[in-house]
C-alpha cells in the first residue's frame, strides 16, 4: 500500500542496546541477520528479540526491509548471515518444520482462488496444514465472513479478501501470528473487530508480530515496535519510550471561559515556553517535556477560568519522521 512515508536519506548506523522485554521468554530472537540480494541490503544486520505474548510493530517506508524480516522469520528464504530462532529453534533446522506448524502468516497482498468459496478457501489451507476442516466454519465466523461462506471469492471484496487471509491466518490455533499490512482493504468497523481479536489472541499468551503504513492506528495498540530503515532497526521500545527520546515538544491547548488569552499569556510569563497560539476559543501552548508539569501547575492557578485542558503527545507519525531526519 503506497502511501506518504517517504525514506529517510543517508541513515547513520546506529548500534542499539536490546529494549526491556516484557516476561515470558523469548518466541523469536535474530542475530546479525543479514540478507542482500545483489547491491539492494534489504536486511543489514538485525539483532531482534520479541517475547512471547507480545504485539510487536514493525514500521517503516516502502523498502525499508519489513517483508524481508518477515521472510526470513518465517523461513521462506535463508539470511545471507546471521541466526534466527523461533521459540528457540534455528529457523534453518531439521526441527524447524514441526515449530512452523504453530506459526500464522498473513501476506500483504493475499492471493486466493477465485473459483473457490470462502469455506472451500479454509478448506484447501486446513488440508495444508493438517488442521482438521471441521474448525474452518467457527473460523470464518470469528472473522465475520459466515454469512458469506458458500460464496465465491470473485464475489468478495477486498476488505472481505482480506478477512479471509486474516481466517486463513488463525488456522490450527497458531501461537505465533506474522501479519503484513493487515488492515488493508478494511473499512474501520472491520479494523475495529480486526484488532478486538487481537485482544483475544493476546489474552491467550499469542505473539504477533505486525506491520503497518497507517501509523496512528497502531500507536496505542502495540507493546512495543522497532522503526527500519536500509534494511536496519533504526530505533526499538515502547511508544512512549521512544517519545521521551525524541524529546518532541507537547501541546497543550487551554479553552478559557472568557477568551482571556493575556491571562494565559501572563501566567506562563517566566516559563520557557516554545509556542503560544490564540485559535479560536482555546490557546495552544507548546513546551519541552522537561516544562510539562510547571505549565499544568501555572495553567492550574488560574482557577475557574480555564474550563478545559487538553495535552497532546507527539503522534507516532511524528516520532517516525523525527528519528527519520
Amino acid at each position: 500500500m503506497e502511501n506518504a512515508l517517504t525514506p529517510p536519506l543517508d541513515l547513520p548506523a546506529r548500534v542499539l542496546p536490546m529494549a526491556a522485554m516484557p516476561a515470558g521468554g523469548e518466541a523469536v530472537t535474530l542475530a546479525g541477520v543479514i540478507r542482500h540480494f545483489g547491491a539492494v541490503h534489504a536486511v543489514d544486520g538485525v539483532d531482534l528479540r520479541v517475547a512471547r505474548g507480545e504485539l510487536f510493530g514493525l514500521i517503516g517506508h516502502n523498502g525499508a526491509g519489513k517483508s524481508t524480516l518477515f521472510k526470513l522469520m518465517l523461513g521462506l528464504i535463508a539470511p545471507g548471515a546471521g541466526e534466527i530462532r523461533i521459540d528457540g529453534t534455528l529457523v534453518s533446522g531439521a526441527e524447524f518444520r514441526s515449530v512452523r506448524r504453530k506459526i500464522g502468516y498473513l501476506p500483504e497482498n493475499v492471493v486466493l482462488y477465485d473459483n473457490l468459496t470462502g469455506l472451500e478457501t479454509l478448506y484447501f489451507f486446513a488440508d495444508l496444514k493438517s488442521v482438521p476442516r471441521r474448525d474452518c466454519a467457527a473460523v470464518l465466523e470469528r472473522v465475520g465472513l459466515a454469512q458469506a461462506a458458500r460464496r465465491r471469492v470473485r464475489e468478495y471484496s477486498k476488505g472481505m479478501r482480506q478477512r479471509l487471509g486474516f481466517a486463513q491466518a488463525l488456522l490450527g490455533r497458531p501461537q505465533l501470528l506474522f501479519l503484513d499490512e493487515p488492515t488493508n482493504g478494511l473499512d474501520p468497523e472491520a479494523i475495529r473487530e480486526f484488532y478486538a481479536i487481537l485482544r483475544e489472541l493476546k489474552a491467550q499468551g499469542v505473539t504477533m508480530i505486525l506491520t503497518s503504513h497507517i501509523l496512528a492506528e497502531i500507536q496505542e495498540r502495540v507493546d512495543r515496535l522497532a522503526i527500519m530503515a536500509q534494511g536496519k532497526i533504526l530505533e526499538l521500545g515502547t511508544v512512549q519510550a521512544l517519545r521521551e527520546k525524541m524529546d518532541l515538544p507537547l501541546w497543550f491547548e487551554v479553552k478559557l471561559a472568557h477568551a482571556d488569552f493575556s491571562a494565559v499569556r501572563e501566567a506562563l510569563g517566566n516559563l520557557p515556553i516554545c509556542a503560544i497560539e490564540a485559535r479560536d476559543d482555546h490557546v495552544a501552548v507548546q513546551c519541552r517535556r522537561e516544562s510539562k508539569m510547571a505549565v499544568i501547575a501555572a495553567l492550574a492557578a488560574l482557577g475557574g477560568r480555564v474550563l478545559d485542558l487538553n495535552v497532546r503527545e507527539p503522534s507516532l507519525e511524528d516520532v517516525f519522521f523525527g528519528f527519520g531526519d
